[in-house]
């Protein structure tokens, strides 16, 4: 699992070679903590984020975890960071300036799909930029931190064949000035790709496993008649297209890296295809593909770094169920969907390596910790009596370390069943071994508890509105997702 966990760790970080970042959005009802986010990417061993603000106490937590994040200016702020150099200096000093270098902010986001999303904007958005990258000079943080602007594919015209792709002229005497201030300040053009949103609008002359990315024929694979390049999908695709198009614009050097894309696991009757199945499929043939560092078929040796939308499912979305679900994570960290590997049978959205434990919150109110406690220790069946003055692991002699050991021998007896580490949201499940001197807590050295006969499940508040449920398994659902990723690097074969 550690070689696993390292080859991930690796891929996604060896300077010049692509990188899988996730976006982490906020549209969600119980959403959990920077300190659980930042847990999760942890775990994950992801690398790279992007945050679609600069919110200060995330902006802390992930300060010192060499995590690189791409933090965002909002839409709502574009127009007068746009109008005002001061406004941008001063967005900068607070966003920028105070956090690095303890937090590694790498790029910064400014706006979204503004061109699509918020037309009226468009006049000032390369100022907004310069403004920005006026700022970043005089705080000397001009050559570790890129400035750019996501798009949306949609302002790309003709994609296909990429090589006859052009940016909408509507848009030129925007984007001609954009991209000379990328090309002048050594950064990228941040395109939004979604095969998910071509595949649907094609009325059918997609092939759904052309946007999945699957193999295909060599006769069913699209050809670019004018370049005689081969495409084998939708992603590489859209990539060229735009390289294309910033070429017709004569400007040939600026790289590209996908600031979205994703599939979604679920979606209304109008949307068949998003399923889990084909959510897992795309994802992990994504990230294939990605750290492959292949490029694309016009520039196979430039790296295509991109950001997974997104790290959680979002259910305050507006728009068909499939806006909700493009998460790779539901909002209590446990995974949405079970990667399969090609070779290696399926890989289980739970712990498989009989090394997660159940441990109390320190945080909690002692009063639940207390009779949760005594709940584990009477009707939960579980033996407390190391617990016992005198005996092993009484101390230290608190309610939060008494908890800890009482909510983890439950978990373990039962076998680490779903629901069974919450205690009314006072418990999170960990991968770190909460065993201590000779304090041996049940589940240490790979051994499982004995299951028991009753089937009590440990008390847990299942009502969405609590704030309760978004805890649940926080980091329980997240070890062995490390080791899906990391196995993906592994395997050979495409789905």
């Amino acid at each position: 699992m550690a070689i696993l966990l390292l080859l991930f760790l690796l891929a996604c970080s060896v300077n010049g070679d692509s990188f899988i970042g996730v976006n982490i959005g906020t549209d969600i009802t119980n959403m959990p903590s920077p300190t659980e986010i930042v847990a999760l990417l942890k775990a994950q061993s992801i690398q790279h984020v992007r945050l679609y603000d600069a919110d200060r106490t995330m902006l802390l937590t992930l300060a010192n975890t060499g995590i690189r994040v791409t933090v965002s200016v909002p839409n709502d702020l574009l127009l007068g960071i746009g109008q005002s150099n001061a406004t941008a200096a001063n967005w900068v000093a607070h966003n920028i300036v105070a956090h690095v270098p303890a937090t590694n902010i790498t790029a910064i986001a400014v706006g979204s799909e503004v061109l699509t999303a918020l037309p009226n904007a468009a006049p000032v958005l390369v100022n907004a930029l310069q403004y920005i990258q006026s700022a970043l000079v005089a705080a000397n943080l001009d050559q570790q931190i890129k400035v750019s602007t996501p798009h949306s594919s949609s302002v790309i015209i003709d994609s296909f064949p990429p090589s006859q792709a052009f940016f909408n002229r509507t848009w030129d005497h925007v984007m001609v000035p954009l991209l000379k201030f990328l090309q002048s300040t050594g950064s990228y053009l941040m395109l939004n790709v979604y095969p998910y949103y071509d595949y649907m609008q094609s009325d059918g002359s997609i092939p759904l496993d052309y946007a999945l990315f699957r193999p295909l024929p060599p006769n069913k694979e699209a050809v670019d008649a004018n370049t005689m390049l081969h495409y084998t999908n939708v992603f590489d695709a859209v990539v060229d297209a735009a390289y294309f198009a910033m070429s017709y614009l004569n400007f040939t050097n600026i790289p590209v890296v996908v600031t979205e894309s994703g599939w979604p696991s679920k979606g209304d009757s109008s949307e068949p295809d998003a399923t889990t199945d084909n959510a897992n499929t795309y994802n992990s043939n994504l990230i294939r593909h990605v750290l492959n560092n292949s490029g694309t078929p016009k520039h196979p040796r430039i790296p295509v770094s991109t950001y997974i939308y997104e790290l959680y499912n979002e259910d305050l979305r507006p728009g068909p169920a499939s806006e909700k679900n493009w998460g790779l994570f539901d909002a209590n960290g446990a995974p949405v969907y079970t990667l399969h590997l090609t070779g290696a049978g399926t890989v289980f959205a739970n712990d498989t390596t009989n090394q997660t434990f159940c441990v109390a919150k320190g945080s909690a109110d002692s009063k639940m910790l207390q009779a949760a406690l005594d709940w584990a220790c009477g009707p939960g069946k579980v033996d407390c009596s190391p617990l016992r003055e005198g005996q092993e692991c009484h101390e230290p002699d608190n309610v939060v370390a008494h908890a800890t050991y009482a909510f983890n021998a439950y978990y373990q007896q039962m076998d680490k069943s779903t629901g069974t580490c919450d205690f009314k949201g006072v418990a999170f499940v960990t991968t770190t071994n909460p065993s201590h001197g000779s304090c041996v807590f049940p589940g240490s050295g790979g051994k499982n508890g004995t299951s028991s006969n009753g089937t009590a499940l440990a008390p847990s508040n299942t009502s969405t509105t609590s704030g309760c449920l978004s805890q649940h398994y926080y980091n329980g659902g997240s070890l062995i997702s490390s080791v899906i990723l990391g196995a993906l690097l592994l395997s050979a074969v495409v789905l």
